[in-house]
């Protein structure tokens, strides 16, 4: 009877998540449509240094924080850090198991304690879960997921599409330019225009003018300060770069299990993707669709820790395209 009921709830659950999801990855207005007011989520901002109690069930997931719902409809915003204490709760005269934060999945209902931060957030102390109720999350995870990652494709695409409709037009620009300034000398104006043609076929051809390398903590998606200072130098490169791409892809060393390994590595590789988004306002389509190999292409020998250390990356590279770097002029043969 109970494992009936588990399955009921993981339907529903499962079924809400992807309708939430799928409504706004289609980008549904809903501006004219009735709300109701005694259903629809409300925000709680936490005042800073308040100590907080909060229990109710995640329905939104990032790298370092996740928005948690309780019976009321309040939703709160959560703060993870490397203090935060993850654990099952123990039965009788029993204690806890230990948890890393990537079983923090959306459905899973929790009680958090902790305090509130400066930007309204609630910075998590403990986090307690029963395991249950984590059996519940993994099947909506499951469930939801693949789902959102077909609709995720189907944006990455778009946002592709976008950006390569605007550098065309920049190329587009910028040969009408050339073809005006020499247009009193037939034989070099279709000089120019040949070669301009030779900058539109090599807009898809990159070269690496930048990249970084940053690394992590042992199951940790959270950036160190030389991380973000080697993002900071990246960003600052980058916006000062015409025509440039961000790839970024993330990697585990090879202690846990691959699914677990792979899991984190996409964490690592988001988390470089909103640093870089909220503090330089890189557009997304200028950013590869972020990918976590997990513990394969490793950087270093996992056998040792030296080497384990250098493989909890995240690898970050500028690319640069040959169509908008060379000049027309540097194509004509003298």
């Amino acid at each position: 009877m109970t494992n009936i009921n588990n399955g009921s709830r993981v339907l529903a659950l499962a079924f809400a998540l992807a309708l939430t999801g799928a409504s706004t990855a289609y980008g549904q207005d809903t501006m004219n449509q009735p709300q109701n007011t005694q259903s629809s989520a409300r925000t709680r901002t936490v005042t800073s240094g308040e100590k907080v109690k909060v229990k109710g069930t995640i329905v939104d997931r990032d790298a370092d924080t996740f928005t948690v719902r309780d019976d009321q409809g309040y939703e709160t915003s959560v703060l993870l850090t490397d203090r935060t204490d993850v654990k099952s709760n123990g039965g009788f005269l029993r204690r806890g198991q230990g948890y890393d934060v990537t079983n923090l999945l959306r459905g899973l209902v929790v009680e958090i304690e902790g305090r509130g931060n400066t930007d309204g957030r609630l910075e998590a102390s403990k986090i307690r879960f029963d395991k249950n109720d984590l059996k519940v999350a993994r099947s909506i995870e499951t469930r939801v997921t693949p789902v959102e990652g077909r609709v995720t494709q189907v944006e990455a695409q778009n946002r592709n599409l976008s950006g390569q409709v605007d550098e065309l037009n920049e190329v587009s620009k910028t040969m009408r330019t050339d073809i005006a300034s020499n247009n009193q000398n037939i034989l070099a104006t279709d000089t120019r225009v040949t070669a301009t043609n030779d900058r539109i076929s090599a807009l898809d051809d990159y070269d690496v003018s930048e990249q970084s390398t940053v690394l992590f903590k042992v199951n940790s998606a959270v950036l160190t300060p030389e991380a973000k200072t080697s993002l900071d130098g990246l960003a600052q490169k980058a916006l000062a770069t015409k025509g440039f791409v961000i790839e970024v892809a993330g990697f585990t060393d090879s202690t846990g299990s691959t699914q677990k390994n792979r899991i984190l590595s996409q964490r690592r590789a988001d988390a470089v993707v909103q640093y870089l988004q909220e503090n330089y306002d890189i557009p997304l389509r200028r950013m590869i669709t972020p990918f976590g190999y997990g513990e394969m292409k490793p950087a270093a020998d996992n056998t040792s820790r030296e080497g384990r250390e250098q493989n909890r990356r995240v690898d970050v590279k500028i690319l640069t395209s040959k169509g908008l770097t060379q000049t027309v002029s540097s194509t004509i043969q003298q």
